[in-house]
């Protein structure tokens, strides 16, 4: 067998990271950890605290590591907004001898607007005014990763995934 794949899907709230995570981990195929269902997991009413943030990053890390050491492919789904915690994702695929890719997923800001405004069923609580805050803190991706441009149609999405991801 070859060596486990950590995949690591970072970006803003509301950029489709969870539609572009789930894609890959299907067709990988791969188990997929998410940090708003890790979060939730944790804290049945979460404040969204650095504590609660901390916390669930070490579960999602955790979770990831566990499975890689069972030789399976993962997918992480979280903002990954901090050089510290894909400094932490880095260390759980080294320390599970799996290999590493980044795959930033961004999208224009008024798809961003107007698929966050319309969204009814969705595990993520983010609204456009948390895109906002997190654009302004978001640490440049400062190791080799793809961007993925979600502005477009899902089909779009999927093309870009089958051609830089899988």
């Amino acid at each position: 067998m070859t060596r486990p794949t950590l995949l690591v899907y970072c970006g803003l709230p509301g950029v489709g990271k969870s539609m572009a995570s789930s894609y890959t981990a299907d067709r990988f195929p791969a188990t997929r950890y998410r940090s708003d269902a890790v979060r939730k997991q944790l804290f049945s009413d979460p404040s969204y605290t650095a504590d609660e943030s901390a916390a669930t990053y070490e579960e999602l890390l955790s979770r990831g590591r566990n499975t890689l050491e069972a030789d399976e492919h993962v997918v992480l789904d979280a903002t990954f907004q901090s050089k510290e915690t894909r400094d932490a994702a880095a260390t759980v695929a080294a320390e599970a001898d799996a290999e590493i890719r980044f795959v930033h997923v961004t999208c224009a800001l008024e798809v961003v607007k107007e698929r966050i405004e319309s969204r009814t069923e969705t595990i993520s609580d983010a609204e456009f005014e948390q895109h906002m805050l997190l654009r302004e803190s978001f640490d440049p991706l400062e190791r080799e990763h793809v961007v993925i441009d979600n502005s477009e149609t899902i089909e779009e999405t999927h093309d870009q995934l089958e051609r830089l991801v899988l």
